[in-house]
């Protein structure tokens, strides 16, 4: 008798242990199921418009929100912006990496202030 108990206790020990290891792994994958949504999403944001001094022809915005994002566009002139306050629309091309927040093709661009202030 004291041996099917001993079985049974170990069984359902390794069950709530398997239970738990699986609500991790969802947890963790509902985090990439969320960024990974982000990528072709259309996004607007306003803030301060910088040159990327890394890359050629990449751009800059930091947001209200503090994040920083990534910019290129074949169809609007970021470089004739620098240093503006705008709003940038655009497709979510590259989730977050290094300081970015990820990276957007903008589609449109408004003017909201001659400076960053």
């Amino acid at each position: 008798m004291r041996y099917k108990v001993s079985v049974l206790v170990t069984g359902i020990g390794l069950l709530l242990t398997c239970g738990v290891a699986h609500a991790q792994t969802a947890d963790n994958g509902g985090d990439a199921n969320r960024s990974e949504k982000l990528v072709g999403q259309e996004m607007t944001i306003t803030g301060c418009l910088q040159k990327e001094p890394k890359e050629k022809n990449e751009y800059l915005i930091t947001g209200e929100d503090g994040k920083t994002w990534g910019l290129k566009s074949s169809s609007v002139k970021l470089n004739e912006h620098l240093n503006h306050k705008v709003t940038v629309t655009g497709k979510v091309t590259k989730e977050e990496h290094g300081k970015e927040a990820g990276d957007l093709n903008v589609n449109n661009l408004q003017m909201v202030s001659h400076s960053c202030q």
